[in-house]
Formats: structure tokens, C-alpha cells, sequence
């Protein structure tokens, strides 16, 4: 099978803190990031729609990266996680 990713993802050791109205806020940890996205482990918790946007900070073991949340939109289930797209 031929990768169509357009973005290269990287492996990562980091939280993301998902926040939307009507599921409250709660911490994933995110398999890897791209450019593009992230893949985030599902852990406890409910999946989330496909389609729902979320507003989400990535958290590193020194601390926040982004201190203002940025939008990201849940695009797809796999193995026990969620595929990720910055809107």
C-alpha cells in the first residue's frame, strides 16, 4: 500500500488537552504530530465525533506549547484513538 500522507509525522511524548462546550476538557496522549494533525490515544474516554471541532493545547513535560487553544477537527476512528486535522 502506497503512503499518501502529506504530511511526515513524528513520534511524540506529549499530552493534548481537548476542550470542547459539551464534553468538558480532559487530556489525551497524542501518538504522534505532523504538520497537518495528530493522532491522540482515545484512553478512558468517550471517542468524539467525526466531524466535531475541538479546541486543543499540546502539552510537553517543560510545560504548554500553545498557551491560546487552536481548533482542530476529529477526522477519523482507529485502534483505540482519533485522527486529528488542524482547521
Amino acid at each position: 500500500m502506497q503512503e499518501q500522507r502529506k504530511y511526515a509525522r513524528s513520534s511524540s511524548a506529549v499530552m493534548v488537552e481537548i476542550s470542547h462546550p459539551s464534553l468538558g476538557t480532559f487530556q489525551l496522549k497524542a501518538k504522534d504530530l505532523s504538520d497537518g494533525g495528530a493522532y491522540v490515544y482515545q484512553g478512558n474516554h468517550p471517542l468524539i465525533p467525526v466531524g466535531t471541532e475541538i479546541m486543543v493545547r499540546i502539552k510537553r513535560h517543560s510545560g504548554v506549547l500553545n498557551e491560546q487553544p487552536i481548533a482542530m477537527r476529529v477526522v477519523r476512528h482507529h485502534s483505540g484513538g482519533m485522527g486529528l486535522m488542524f482547521t
